[in-house]
């Protein structure tokens, strides 16, 4: 390949100063494109940039009709600048008049030009214009020139990215980058959040564009590529893979582009052609991604991620950026978007200040989700392509309630938006009056409101809330954000702490619930096809009993002259509760005999989550204390529904007459037994639900601390009795088939019950 490293990198570094120098934005595009076209020998030279309206407009010009700036305008997919900014793809013509997508722009004079080179502004793969040189005479343009036309491009979407040309853009229009976007996605928890992006592993800016000596850029990229390809091959011998949060196949992927021969050429071309390594990448990354976002098939398109990822590793080693957004000059409203995340990662930002979450992976029973639900932080998922959009500091919307991102929302739709909040923020004012409320409905049934909690960060929200205490404490989530196993000292210290913030309200803690979705990165388990269904929670405990008898022994030591409820996951039959006891009573022989304090009332209880127990609910109650129905995965393993999967978990109703039927026979086998039954489902979180499993027997729900509220209001005004009536006349009726929402919500109504 002939260099031509002279003819592109006078030009580079002619703009660098043109960037520099303190110029009117109208005067810098047009001594720009003035440089261009003496450099590239052509006689025109134009910048059009692409608007918020979707129109191309003739910013700059050199040798077109100077009268048609501002004026001349194509849209998207509309002649030969309009093909270029939808495809992304340059165009290079002997003769563009014969091309069947030229269009005729009468008042540019450009009809005496033959030779056509266009290449897209790419900035993170998104057309933010086409930038142009022609010539009269019929040729091709060179390979070389089409990389330099396409280099020089970086330099005038670095101009768009910085906002300079909203001074020369016409009243009451605005360009693409800026303009208002709304991404769909899936709501993980409710609510709704404004303020500003923070992107969790922001882009990295490449400020630095132009380069002193190629071959020391070429050098600093084959030791960062080198490290880069020994960091991969590291994870991958160590079969380190969950602690990165990435599957092994993605990192054998990431292997096989690392060492693609291709990439490299292609970096070390556009240095060059006058590029610092790290500008050569985010070019070749851009140009790279701004192709295979036009792809189709599923699988090329997540290729296009797993490159994108790539490609920004390998701009952190070439640039030496370690950290993330740090507290220091963190914005007070911050949503935050990422691909993926860790639940420690998001607990690392300062949680006053979190108003959102956004994913554009992950499901409603990732680690992070769980977390950030604990929290009370709205979250949306599968966000596809947020990040790419969104940049540090844009404006942005979080609907968690209807599922949309709003990025860079309209001024109108943010004050719709800001009214929204004012309205919550009202209603929450008038839950918060009702705390000292005794939780009593209208015909004298007292109702025990409980919350679900994991964190520390969760138990302020006992008190906010008012709930009676915590129906469901997850364990595992300790170890879920530790990055190695708790130690026993660790674990006692942590539930002295929730025993200690809970002020006397009672604690239900829930023995070790991992395995299957909840893997934590420091044990090894199995690859199963079905996890949910695997070896998970007492299963795994009993397999593992050092694991189990240790957190035991934590509990009852931090429990010492207190109550301890204790409950067991995942139960499949009665016979494992016995060996649990066992356990459990090995642990308080050990600590009496040394002397250890003991809790002065230990109540022993199980999780309902299986369907197998449905048919030992007798022997069931008679083996423990209290009994907690576990909604969500009983309803996912009763309707054969996974709940993280987004084609079959919204098909089933859980307040359909099959399964309130389950739900019911639960309550009446408590009764018979005299055992005490609460469950601590999503179900219990929503006024209706919540109003269903009153109506048909539980007397004690547990919910999230914000759903606490709601559901009060709700049951203040419900005399339950008459709802029972309602509701067993439908479920033993079985030939009505009329959906139990809509008897729910007519009864709703027509007794003015809050929902």
């Amino acid at each position: 390949m002939r260099d031509l490293s002279g003819g592109p990198r006078v030009l580079l570094r002619r703009l660098r100063e043109l960037m520099a120098e303190p110029l009117e934005p109208q005067d810098r595009l047009d001594r720009i494109v003035r440089q261009i076209a003496g450099n590239m020998v052509a006689e025109v030279c134009s910048v059009y940039v692409l608007r918020a309206d979707g129109v191309l407009e003739l910013y700059a010009t050199e040798g077109l009709n100077r009268e048609a700036v501002h004026l001349a305008q194509l849209k998207m997919g509309q002649g030969l600048v309009g093909t270029i900014a939808a495809s992304a793809q340059p165009l290079n013509l002997s003769d563009a008049q014969s091309h069947p997508a030229f269009r005729y722009l009468p008042e540019t004079g450009e009809e005496i030009y033959h030779s056509f080179l266009g290449v897209p502004i790419l900035r993170t793969g998104r057309s933010l214009g086409v930038l142009v040189v022609q010539n009269k005479a019929s040729r091709n343009y060179r390979d070389e020139e089409v990389e330099a036309l396409e280099t020089t491009a970086m330099v005038l979407a670095e101009m768009i990215a910085t906002g300079e040309l909203k001074k020369i853009t016409k009243p009451g229009l605005e360009l693409d980058l800026t303009r208002s976007v709304t991404i769909d996605g899936d709501t993980y928890n409710d609510g709704i959040g404004l303020g500003y992006v923070v992107l969790h592993e922001p882009r990295i800016v490449v400020t630095n564009l132009l380069n002193e000596d190629a071959e020391k850029e070429i050098r600093r990229l084959a030791e960062a590529m080198g490290s880069l390809r020994i960091s991969i091959d590291d994870m991958l011998s160590r079969r380190d893979v969950s602690m990165e949060g990435e599957h092994r196949e993605v990192l054998e992927t990431y292997r096989m582009f690392a060492h693609d021969q291709g990439w490299v050429r292609k970096l070390e071309e556009a240095i060059r052609n006058g590029l610092t390594a790290e500008a050569a990448v985010e070019k070749v990354q851009s140009d790279t991604k701004a192709r295979m976002m036009r792809l189709t098939d599923p699988y090329l398109r997540e290729r296009m991620h797993d490159f994108e990822d790539l490609a920004n590793r390998l701009l952190r080693q070439l640039t030496g950026y370690t950290g993330r957004t740090t507290a220091e000059g963190f914005p007070n409203d911050a949503v935050i978007l990422a691909r993926a995340m860790g639940a420690a990662e998001l607990l690392d930002y300062p949680r006053a200040n979190v108003r959102g979450l956004v994913l554009e992976e992950g499901a409603v029973t990732s680690h992070v989700v769980i977390v950030a639900r604990a929290m009370g932080i709205p979250v949306i998922g599968q966000a596809a392509g947020v990040v790419a959009l969104a940049e540090n500091g844009d404006a942005v919307i979080i609907d968690a309630d209807e599922g949309h991102v709003h990025l860079r929302p309209m001024a109108d739709h943010r004050r719709s938006y800001e009214e929204k909040v004012r309205f919550r923020a009202r209603r929450q004012e008038q839950f918060r009056a009702l705390r000292a409320i005794e939780p009593v409905t209208k015909d004298g049934q007292r109702i025990s409101l409980m919350m679900n909690a994991g964190l520390l960060v969760d138990l302020p929200q006992l008190s906010e809330s008012g709930a009676e205490g915590i129906g469901l404490f997850r364990t595992e989530l300790q170890f879920m954000i530790a990055s190695t196993m708790p130690k026993a000292e660790e674990q006692e210290q942590f539930y002295r702490n929730v025993i200690k913030q809970a002020a006397g309200r009672a604690v239900t803690f829930r023995t070790l619930d991992i395995g299957g979705d909840k893997v934590v990165p420091y044990f090894r388990g199995h690859e199963e096809e079905n996890p949910a269904l695997g070896w998970r929670a007492i299963r795994l405990s009993l397999d593992r009993p050092g694991l189990l008898r240790a957190q035991l022994r934590a509990l009852l030591k931090a429990s010492a002259d207190t109550e301890l409820k204790l409950m067991v996951p995942m139960v499949t039959e009665v016979s494992e509760l016995k060996m649990v006891r066992e356990l459990l009573q090995k642990e308080v022989q050990h600590l009496s005999r040394f002397g250890h304090g003991l809790p002065r009332k230990l109540q022993f209880g199980a999780m309902l989550e299986v369907p197998a127990l449905l048919w030992q609910l007798d022997e069931l109650m008679e083996a423990v204390d209290f009994v907690s129905v576990g909604s969500n995965d009983l309803f996912q393993f009763s309707m054969a529904v996974d709940r993280g999967n987004a084609r079959v978990s919204d098909r089933f109703d859980p307040l359909g007459k099959p399964f309130l039927r389950i739900l019911r026979d639960i309550v009446r086998g408590a009764d018979r037994n005299k055992t005490p039954v609460t469950l601590c489902g999503e179900l219990a979180g929503k006024p209706l639900s919540a109003m269903a499993l009153l109506g048909i027997g539980f007397r004690a729900i547990s919910m999230s601390p914000a759903s606490i509220g709601p559901v009060k209001a709700m049951l203040l005004g419900l005399d339950v009795g008459a709802l029972a009536k309602v509701m067993d006349e439908v479920l033993d009726d079985h030939r009505s088939t009329e959906p139990m929402r809509e008897v729910l919500a007519r009864f709703a109504e027509s007794h003015n019950i809050p929902l």
